[in-house]
């Protein structure tokens, strides 16, 4: 039988929906999705909502800074169209959940949410240095992916204070050298942001554990299991 890879869908399925919303969300269920990422901001009164970008501008025409605003404002500038952390969880109950973390401020409320949601146990956490860094004080029982989009490995310094259960890499610096690398020193294999057929099979044929796209059902029509 084939291994399975893993599909993430890519703050949910931004071709059906616009991204990182419940509608998103719901579509990415639809198809299939082993698990959904999602990024994280604070509000200007610390509630964890689902957004990507600092500010409102691209995807709801404000150019107002999710840190500028409140939790209730939010909710009036969108029309209810950006969920909070808890919402986002409660929907996706049936997937576990890939939370990216762009900034070390929301950590603390982000780990807050997911524990008073019983969710730690179909979580994981994925960023740069910093933000892994302060996942894995808050939570030494965190699974965490660790983003990486060099060519250079990563440090063994950074490993150690991490203790990442994934690597994340931006695909286009992965070859079968380095899966087999990574795999040999224990950890899983994760590649972001595949969205080509063509890309898919190859990171596939290259031993990747887990895939991340844009295209979800894309993605689990080319590596059907």
């Amino acid at each position: 039988m084939a291994r399975r890879v893993a599909a993430v869908a890519h703050r949910g399925a931004p071709h059906v929906a616009r991204e990182n919303t419940l509608a998103a969300f719901r579509a990415a269920l639809a198809a299939g999705a082993d698990a959904v990422e999602l990024d994280v901001r604070l509000t200007r009164d610390g509630v964890p909502v689902v957004l990507h970008d600092r500010t409102l501008e691209r995807l709801w025409e404000c150019p107002e800074a999710v840190a500028a605003l409140s939790a209730r404002e939010l909710r009036a500038r969108t029309g209810g169209g950006v969920p909070t952390l808890a919402e986002a969880l409660e929907l996706l109950r049936p997937v576990r959940v890939l939370i990216d973390l762009p900034a070390v401020e929301a950590v603390a409320a982000t780990l807050a949410v997911v524990a008073g949601q019983g969710a730690a146990g179909r979580v994981y956490y994925c960023g740069g240095p910093a933000a892994m860094r302060a996942v894995r004080a808050g939570d030494p029982a965190a699974e965490i992916a660790l983003t990486w989009q060099r060519t250079a490995p990563m440090r063994g310094s950074l490993l150690d204070s991490v203790r990442p259960r994934w690597l994340n890499y931006r695909f286009g610096v992965l070859d079968r050298e380095r899966v087999r690398r990574a795999h040999a020193a224990g950890y899983l294999v994760s590649a972001w942001t595949v969205d080509r057929p063509r890309t898919m099979r190859r990171l596939a044929a290259m031993g990747v554990d887990a895939l991340t796209s844009n295209r979800v059902a894309a993605l689990r029509r080319t590596l059907p299991g």
